[in-house]
């Protein structure tokens, strides 16, 4: 080989060295679908990559494909002066890739939020925050699963069916802090993509489509999401319980079935709905 082809070869490998691991296979993260979403979601606006606005958290290769935990952590705080307003959750290789759209009220003291997903195949997974002045910011991560979307529900259909509604809501909270509630709900979650095991027929799509949240009377979020969400939906927000007061989150599914859940809350006390 010669000199010069041979130096050429060792920077190279020297460089992928110096990369962090998995980089050098990442493909680049202006993918089709990513364009297609700018140019239709945001009308083409201006977006800021970086992650001094929003954070998005997922695992570099994810243990189950169809249960994929996924953060978008808020690196400001709520104020009325300024705060996230919408956040997005999207996932470039899924069927759609629009997994969330969550509207969130400056009371809620942070905009994090924590789910679970369906990843259908290796994709850049996207958080973009829309900002009380207009201005849209972006955090992206590779993550490595495939076949989420079309995995076998884990339960029997029937016993999930029996069980469809069932909510549970808890509040953990230290006195004079934002307070961590999680809401878990107890649904088939179905996407049109799994087959029955024994009939060999494809399972009719039902899922939960929205999720609203209130506390004390006031709207803290609402969230129009996708089949993306894991089967047995959950949703972890934050909020400020400073009076007091009754929070309450309403779930809507793709079949208009209402299921709501409420538990009363007092400034820095715990609480959960059984």
């Amino acid at each position: 080989m010669p000199l010069n082809s041979l130096r050429a070869l060792l920077c190279t490998c020297a460089a992928l060295w110096l990369l962090p691991a998995g980089a050098a296979d990442e493909p680049s993260s202006d993918t089709e679908v990513w364009q297609g979403v700018r140019a239709t979601v945001f009308a083409g606006r201006e977006i800021v990559e970086s992650n001094e606005v929003i954070e998005i958290e997922a695992p570099f290769r994810a243990e189950d494909a169809a249960v994929v935990p996924v953060a978008l952590r808020a690196r400001i705080d709520q104020t009325p002066q300024r705060h996230i307003r919408k956040l997005w959750l999207i996932i470039d290789g899924n069927p759609t890739p629009v997994a969330a759209a969550i509207t969130l009220s400056p009371e809620a003291g942070r905009a994090d939020i924590e789910t679970r997903v369906r990843v259908e195949q290796y994709t850049w997974m996207r958080a973009v925050a829309e900002t009380s002045d207009g201005k849209l910011h972006a955090s992206s991560k590779f993550v490595r699963a495939s076949g989420g979307c079309s995995a076998p529900a884990g339960k029997d259909f029937e016993e999930a069916m029996a069980r469809l509604g069932r909510m549970k809501l808890k509040v953990e909270n230290d006195a004079g802090s934002a307070a961590a509630a999680t809401l878990m709900v107890s649904h088939p979650n179905m996407n049109g993509m799994q087959m029955d095991q024994v009939t060999r027929h494809f399972t009719p799509a039902h899922f939960v489509r929205r999720i609203e949240v209130s506390y004390a009377g006031r709207t803290l979020l609402t969230a129009d999401v996708d089949f993306a969400l894991s089967e047995n939906p959950q949703l972890r927000f934050q909020f400020k319980p400073q009076e007091g007061g009754e929070l309450q989150a309403k779930v809507i599914d793709s079949k208009d079935l209402t299921f709501t859940q409420t538990v009363a809350v007092k400034g820095g006390a715990l609480a959960s709905s059984k």
